[in-house]
């Protein structure tokens, strides 16, 4: 008899801690609810970015349109043609865009007659197709140039990364990636991220300066879909306390500072980006091929913008 009491208080302990375990998991989950699908019926959604105003950005690749859903949900067509713009970026009154027709340009909000090209090409041949970009406090713009949606052979025989400073003048910072795709600086702008689509790695760069950085590493380990091991991410979002949030074919995979993916958001459709948005800041949309996403967290998304 005494055993028996024994082995079900045993028992007990281990459910409760069971249990505590469980609760203790529920709680490090940076989402604070369900992933809604926002809207669908697109061809391919990419680049969402909020305007700190209530609305919310994005690109449909092949449609070669910028869309924008307002506070009042409505949604509309805000620059057609795009040129084929995929990657977007809010930045104090500016939209800037990553066109894959080889170009970079940037909007005033609400405005898409405002449309200013910034660059076009690299030492007088244009690029392969701009994907994604962030923006410095100095409003410099490194961006990614990968071989996705190129002219073949690649006008730039190699996939980079390309810094656009203030002054219009731009330089290549990286000299070859497989197929770099998502960038994104750290909330205090001294580590550079790059996404690459065809490895399995996270590279991170020490800023030095304006468009200076270092050789660069591998930083963190994305997990990886069954019977693959060279999968790599798209776009990218970044929060206030530094969590990287990577979109692959697993889903949004989240990475802490030291560069531990700790949770991976799933999603009926395999997303290509992510932006932190809302009245509070601490909703993430995700675009998804042919929807765009939400989902409540319990973070705040980091904001970039001039100094």
């Amino acid at each position: 008899m005494l055993r028996t009491w024994m082995i079900l208080i045993l028992l007990s302990h281990v459910l409760t801690f069971s249990s505590m375990q469980t609760r203790a998991e529920e709680s490090s989950s940076v989402l604070a609810g369900k992933v809604e699908r926002f809207r669908t019926g697109f061809q391919f959604t990419e680049g969402p970015a909020w305007d700190g105003k209530g609305s919310l950005y994005f690109s449909d690749v092949p449609a070669g349109i910028i869309y924008r859903i307002d506070a009042e949900g409505k949604l509309s067509k805000f620059a057609d043609p795009s040129h084929h713009s995929n990657g977007l970026l809010a930045w104090g009154d500016f939209l800037f865009a990553c066109e894959m027709d080889g170009s970079i340009a940037k909007y005033r909000w609400g405005d898409a007659a405002s449309r200013q090209l910034l660059v076009g090409e690299y030492e007088g041949v244009r690029f392969n197709a701009p994907n994604d970009l962030v923006v410095d406090k100095q409003g410099g713009v490194y961006f990614t140039d990968p071989e996705f949606r190129a002219p073949k052979p690649w006008p730039q025989k190699v996939r980079s990364v390309y810094y656009l400073s203030a002054d219009g003048k731009v330089r290549r910072v990286v000299d070859e990636l497989p197929n770099p795709n998502g960038i994104i600086l750290s909330p205090d702008e001294s580590k550079l991220y790059v996404v690459p689509s065809s490895q399995s790695q996270v590279m991170r760069y020490e800023v030095t300066g304006p468009g200076q950085i270092d050789g660069g590493k591998a930083w963190a380990n994305l997990r990886q879909p069954a019977g693959q091991k060279d999968s790599g991410g798209d776009g990218c979002t970044i929060d206030s306390e530094g969590f990287l949030y990577a979109t692959t074919g697993l889903g949004v995979q989240v990475i802490k500072p030291d560069g531990t993916v700790t949770e991976v958001i799933t999603l009926p459709e395999v997303p290509s980006n992510a932006t932190f948005g809302g009245a509070d800041g601490k909703t993430l949309f995700i675009t998804a091929r042919t929807s765009v996403y939400r989902v409540a967290t319990h973070r705040t998304g980091h904001v970039f913008g001039p100094k």
